[in-house]
């Protein structure tokens, strides 16, 4: 890609990073928040390595990727790039948990306390403290991971569990919420993920419970207006992903 190019893609993702900063300033208002309690994952899933660059050229510094593989493959050519937060966003399988801990300083979707129980072990091997969250399945579809509502106690046991857990850091949740076309639809979705983290900094005060991972492209300031804190956009930020 020559320098030209580079340069217009820088300018139109920084374009619309400013278009969704300015809707999450909006959203956040009507909340009472502040736009600042809301960070912006850049999700790259699909994307080539150059627009992950182009991305943190316009000032975005917190990368999500969906699968462990394709974020080693980018990151192999990424190897500058510095001040990048990385996220794991998609289902992590058991045994890419090592690798996973290599590539990406947070972790959304613990889905199970055997999971967390692996990430800890590993991540006390290579002498980390990872922060990670639960993943809920608040929508309790069948094709969706995550702890489900209508029984709490596996997630109950899995908070227990993480918190003697040195090597993890709890600090909040995560759901995905179902496909709408109207994204007032799922606003319970995210208020019932709230108020579930809510009741569990209650029951558990020893966790930060800091963050509510939820929102994409198509809901995310209902999602503000719900009290995420970090919302995840691939197509408000890139366009279409690549077939």
């Amino acid at each position: 890609m020559s320098d030209e190019a580079f340069a217009a893609l820088v300018n139109g993702i920084r374009t619309r990073v400013e278009e969704a900063r300015a809707t999450i300033a909006v959203a956040a208002q009507r909340a009472g928040r502040r736009p600042d309690e809301v960070t912006i994952v850049a999700v790259t899933k699909a994307f080539p390595p150059e627009i992950v660059r182009a991305a943190v050229a316009a000032g975005l510094t917190h990368i999500g990727e969906n699968r462990v593989q394709e974020a080693r493959d980018k990151r192999l050519q990424l190897e500058d790039l510095r001040g990048v937060t990385w996220h794991l966003v998609g289902h992590l399988q058991k045994n890419k948990a090592a690798a996973a801990l290599r590539l990406f300083d947070c972790i959304h979707s613990v889905d199970s306390l055997e999971l967390a129980q692996i990430l800890a072990h590993r991540a006390e091997a290579l002498g980390r403290v990872i922060p990670i969250l639960l993943e809920v399945n608040v929508g309790g579809e069948p094709t969706k991971f995550g702890f489900r509502l209508d029984d709490p106690s596996p997630l109950y046991r899995a908070v227990e569990g993480v918190l003697l857990l040195p090597a993890l850091r709890l600090e909040g949740l995560m759901t995905v919420a179902p496909i709408c076309s109207d994204p007032e639809e799922v606003r319970p979705v995210f208020r019932r993920l709230r108020e579930l983290r809510d009741a569990l900094r209650e029951r558990y005060p020893d966790a930060p419970w800091s963050h509510l991972s939820m929102g994409m492209t198509d809901d995310y300031p209902v999602a503000v207006e719900e009290g995420a804190t970090l919302v995840r956009l691939g197509r408000a930020l890139f366009g279409e992903r690549p077939a």
